[in-house]
């Protein structure tokens, strides 16, 4: 998919197609237009590592209106049904998810549909990589931030 700059995406870009790198440029967020018969307040995205091109998957789930959005992100989770201990083996990161304006005001990330937000913040997601099965030597060693810029939108 073709990324626009994020000066031509701007607030046109809706948060499904938004692409966003973190301010050392380590690792970048690339969300996903939804899948048919996906859920319907669930967005998905990628997240790779510059440094070595690790690639974690992710999903933010919208659950009750007024709720915070829920992510996870997960490293080699199993294909199918998992259970909930697999699922804790493989996942790296997860907790609300907040969008921050191009003013600095912080609020809930933005749904699929509508405009994305200017920078995400995932709290403590650089602390919980650092101490996840993805970090080391044969891994990932530049930490990256708990804040993602907006870069662009994927055409």
């Amino acid at each position: 998919m073709l990324a626009l700059p994020a000066t031509e995406a701007g607030a046109a870009c809706p948060q499904e197609l938004a692409v966003y790198s973190e301010r050392e440029a380590a690792a970048a967020i690339d969300f996903r237009p939804a899948l048919p018969g996906a859920a319907l307040h669930a967005i998905e995205f990628k997240l790779t590592f510059a440094q070595n091109g690790v690639v974690l998957d992710g999903i933010v789930m919208h659950t009750d209106p007024g709720a915070r959005p829920y992510g996870l992100v997960m490293h080699q989770c199993p294909e199918g049904d998992v259970t909930g201990e697999e699922l804790a083996v493989c996942t790296i990161w997860e907790g609300p998810i907040y969008g921050i304006d191009a003013g600095g005001t912080v609020a809930t990330m933005p749904e699929r549909g509508t405009s994305a937000a200017a920078q995400l913040l995932l709290p403590g997601f650089g602390t919980a990589v650092r101490h996840s099965r993805i970090y080391g030597a044969d891994g990932v060693s530049v930490l990256p931030w708990d804040v993602f810029a907006l870069g662009g939108c994927q055409e």
